[in-house]
């Protein structure tokens, strides 16, 4: 494991006292121990504090606005064997992929709806969707959207080039747990056992000129305290090395898939509460994602304390927006099925405003040139 990842023991947090948590609040410029005792449990009786500091913080940096995208799964081969997955190569799911006119169709019902960003999935690197059907994927986007991201499998840094040369605005790769001995447990086969491969993607794909890199990792899967740890450190070493480029961060919780995988290390909604709202407090600036996995009722009281980018209308399932047929299980079972009109109607009670397109393309590739 890098240097970089390793947890200090002055930053473990185990001993923290409510002083400390007061001081992490007020700290004005909060790093990893702050971070530490913000999720220790000294912080438990001071939620609301943290609630009110995320929310300021999300005010000054983002205003009330939450971005919106959704997203599309082109694909559900696999040859992994992520023993949490729904999509993993041994479950019992049809393998189906999108012919290029089925994704148009897909996009086209997307748009119609009135995103503007959108995020491609696919399982892992196989022969009818590799790198070049991905790519075909990116491009046919790239006509429909402004924002273009993927979300699949690592990849060479010129991979990473031609896609951002296609239009692929950026790249979303969980590490899904930053603990070597659990991740080598947990994938069983496949490519993705390769635990420093998929470490390394991200800076593969932020050398190689993406503008954006989402990082994460799968709550459950490990103790959820030192997985958030590590994953600060992961983003301040990569917002040290590719300045360059901006990271989002997300923190997706297990749900049931088609392999009934239960969670070693169960992550509560007051405890998935204080983790967002650490990070916003150390971490201000960053685009912080919360997607339909969460039950509506949460996604409502989170969105704008700390959370600014929520997906909305989501299907896990390959196609399932424009008419193409989902005969998948998908990788996963959503939340909040409510529609994106119902979801923005939700956000504006809330006074807050959803947008759809925060940035131009066409403007960014001619401010680069």
């Amino acid at each position: 494991m890098p240097v970089w990842l390793d947890l200090p023991r002055d930053q473990a947090g185990g001993t923290a006292t409510q002083e400390d948590v007061e001081r992490a609040l007020a700290c004005s410029d909060p790093g990893a121990r702050e971070l530490a005792v913000l999720l220790s449990p000294a912080a438990s009786p001071l939620m609301e504090a943290m609630a009110v500091r995320a929310r300021d913080l999300t005010r000054r940096h983002f205003g009330r606005t939450i971005s919106l995208y959704t997203p599309l799964y082109l694909a559900n081969y696999c040859s992994n064997g992520c023993e949490y997955c729904g999509f993993a190569s041994d479950r019992p799911q049809r393998r189906v992929h999108l012919k290029p006119s089925e994704m148009a169709r897909e996009m086209d019902a997307i748009t119609g709806r009135g995103f503007q960003e959108l995020l491609l999935l696919t399982g892992e690197r196989s022969e009818p969707a590799g790198v070049d059907f991905l790519l075909a994927g990116v491009s046919l986007a790239a006509e429909r959207f402004h924002h273009v991201g993927i979300e699949a499998f690592p990849m060479t840094a010129p991979e990473y080039a031609r896609m951002a040369e296609a239009g692929c605005s950026g790249v979303t790769i969980y590490q899904e747990t930053y603990d070597p001995d659990r991740y080598g447990r947990l994938h069983r086969w496949g490519p993705k056992k390769d635990y420093l491969e998929r470490l390394e993607a991200p800076s593969r794909a932020m050398a190689a000129g993406m503008r954006t890199v989402g990082l994460g990792v799968l709550l459950g899967l490990s103790d959820p305290v030192s997985e958030a740890l590590r994953l600060f450190r992961h983003a301040n070493h990569l917002r040290s090395t590719y300045w360059r480029s901006g990271i989002a961060l997300s923190f997706p919780r297990l749900r049931p898939e088609a392999g009934g995988f239960v969670s070693p290390f169960p992550v509560d909604e007051s405890m998935l509460a204080r983790i967002i709202f650490a990070f916003r407090i150390v971490m201000p600036d960053v685009p912080i994602l919360l997607s339909t996995r969460e039950r509506p009722e949460f996604r409502d009281g989170m969105a704008g304390l700390g959370v600014t980018k929520m997906s909305a209308g989501s299907r896990t399932t390959v196609g399932g927006y424009g008419g193409t047929e989902a005969v998948d299980d998908g990788q996963f079972r959503i939340s909040d099925e409510r529609s994106v009109e119902e979801f923005c109607a939700m956000l504006r009670n809330r006074g807050l405003d959803p947008v759809f397109k925060n940035w131009d393309r066409v403007f960014m590739e001619a401010a680069d040139g």
